[in-house]
C-alpha cells in the first residue's frame, strides 16, 4: 500500500463531476430492460402512463447477470455465466451490442471476450475506453479494452493481482476516471463457518490498469458489508448500501481526492430497525437524477416451515426513501414503500426523475395460501421524492431468475 500523501496526490481530481442544473431538460429517449435467464426484453416507457410496452428480446450465450450502457450510448454491455450461487460454470461471456438509437433495439457487435469466472457486475469507465468487471467468487476484477468502433478487446495485463478482497459485488469509476472502487461485500459468519469481512477498495486508474491504493472498511472490516455504491450527481458525496447491516453509509471525496476513511453518516434502511429476519439485506442504490434524494431496496427470501410447506419469512421487500440534506449531504429516511415481490434485486430511475421500475427475482408462498408472483413493479416518483405504486406486471420465471434490469437512455438518431 502506499501512503497517504501519495494516495491523495493520484487521486487528486477525483470529485470533479458532471455538472447538469437540476432544472435541465431530458429530451432523449430512454427504455427498460430486463432479463430473465439468458433473454434479454426491451421495453418503452409510458412516462405519463406510467406504463412499460414490451418491444423485443435478444438471447444472451447464457445467464445474464449485469448490463452497462456506454457513454456513447451506442452500445451496451452484458455480462453472462451459466454458474450461479453454489455452481461454477464453464461459461463466463461479455459480449457487445448495438444499440438503435431510435428503438433501443439491441444487434450483436463482435466476438464476445471470455470472462475467467462467473461475472456479478460491470460497468464502463468515463472515457468508454474499458469495460471493468467484478467477480465474487473468488473475488476479482478485470478491465477489458473497448476498441474505437465498440467492440471489446482483451483484457488489460494488470500490473500486479488487484486486492480484492473477499466477495467483489460491484466495480466503479469515479467521475474524475482517475480512480475505481470495488464494493467488496463479505460474508455473514454461516455453518461453522467466521464471518469474512468486507471493504471498499480502491485503486488507481489508468490505461485499464488498477493499482492498490486503500482499502476502506471500519476496523478490520467485520460488521461491514457493502453491496453497491453510487455518486451524488454534482457534490463530493458517495452513498453505499450496507448489505449485511441493512444500512446507508456516506463517504465524502475529500477536496484533495481522498474517499474519507470513516462514513460520515449512518442510517438504517429498515421500516421497522428489528426486522433483521434471516436473508434480510439492503439491496441496489440509486441517487435521484435531480440529486436530492436516495433511493435503495430492501430485500428478503427467507422462508420457514409452516405445515410442513416453505413459505416467505414475513421480512421486508421494500423501496427506503431518504431526503438529502443539500448542504451536509445527510440523507434522512421518509418512506419506506411495498414492493410486491420477492428479493427486489435492480431497479432504475428514468433521467426525468419521474418513474422509478422494480424488478423482483422469484416467486415465493406465503402464509396465507398465496403466491407473491415475480414481478416488474411502476412507481410514479413525487416532486417530494416520495413513490406512489402503480402498476405490477408479472413475470414468468420458469426460464430462470429475473436477475438485472435498467434503465438505458439512447443516442441522437
Amino acid at each position: 500500500m502506499i501512503n497517504r500523501r501519495t494516495f491523495a496526490a493520484l487521486l487528486a481530481g477525483t470529485v470533479a463531476a458532471p455538472k447538469r442544473a437540476w432544472s435541465e431538460p431530458v429530451t432523449a429517449k430512454t427504455v427498460f430492460y430486463t432479463s430473465v435467464g439468458p433473454e434479454l426484453t426491451l421495453f418503452d416507457i409510458d412516462i405519463a402512463d406510467a406504463a412499460l410496452n414490451k418491444r423485443s428480446t435478444q438471447m444472451l450465450p447464457a445467464n445474464i447477470q449485469y448490463a452497462w450502457p456506454h457513454p456513447s450510448k451506442r452500445y451496451l454491455y452484458v455480462v453472462s455465466s451459466n454458474g450461479g450461487p453454489g455452481l461454477a460454470g464453464d461459461k463466463h461471456l461479455a459480449s457487445a451490442f448495438r444499440v438503435d438509437p431510435a428503438s433501443g433495439a439491441l444487434q450483436p457487435h463482435g466476438e464476445p471476450q471470455a470472462l475467467p469466472s462467473r461475472p456479478i457486475h460491470t460497468s464502463v469507465d468515463k472515457s468508454g475506453e474499458y469495460l471493468l468487471t467484478a467477480y465474487n467468487d473468488p473475488s476479482n476484477v478485470t478491465a477489458h479494452r473497448i476498441k474505437p468502433d465498440g467492440t471489446l478487446g482483451d483484457a488489460v495485463s494488470q500490473p500486479g493481482k488487484p486486492d480484492a478482497g473477499i466477495y467483489g459485488h460491484q466495480v466503479r469509476t469515479t467521475p474524475g476516471n482517475q480512480t475505481a472502487i470495488l464494493v467488496s461485500r463479505g460474508n455473514n459468519a454461516a455453518g461453522g463457518k467466521a464471518e469474512d469481512p468486507g471493504a471498499l477498495k480502491l485503486y488507481a486508474f489508468k490505461d485499464g490498469a488498477l493499482t492498490n491504493l486503500a482499502s476502506i472498511a471500519p476496523g478490520n472490516g467485520l460488521g461491514f458489508g457493502p453491496r453497491h455504491l453510487d455518486f451524488h450527481p454534482t457534490q463530493p458525496w458517495v452513498y453505499v448500501s450496507i448489505e449485511r447491516q441493512n444500512k446507508l453509509y456516506v463517504y465524502q471525496l475529500q477536496p484533495d481526492g481522498a474517499l474519507s476513511r470513516d462514513p460520515v453518516f449512518i442510517k438504517g434502511t429498515l421500516a421497522d430497525p428489528g426486522n433483521e429476519k434471516p436473508a434480510q439485506g439492503a439491496g441496489p442504490i440509486h441517487v435521484h437524477p435531480n440529486g436530492r434524494f436516495v433511493y435503495v431496496t430492501n430485500r428478503n427470501q427467507g422462508e420457514i416451515d409452516v405445515d410442513g410447506k416453505k413459505v416467505f419469512n414475513g421480512g421486508e421487500n421494500n423501496v427506503a426513501v431518504f431526503a438529502i440534506d443539500e448542504k451536509t449531504g445527510e440523507p434522512k429516511l421518509i418512506q419506506t414503500i411495498e414492493g410486491h415481490g420477492i428479493h427486489l434485486r435492480t431497479f432504475g430511475i428514468d433521467p426525468t426523475g419521474k418513474l422509478l421500475v422494480a424488478t423482483s427475482i422469484r416467486p415465493m408462498p406465503l402464509r396465507d395460501g398465496k403466491t407473491l408472483t415475480t414481478g416488474i413493479m411502476v412507481y410514479r416518483v413525487g416532486n417530494d421524492g416520495r413513490l406512489e405504486f402503480v402498476r405490477k406486471y408479472d413475470v414468468d420465471t420458469a426460464k430462470g431468475q429475473q436477475f438485472w434490469s435498467g434503465m438505458v437512455t439512447l443516442g441522437d438518431i
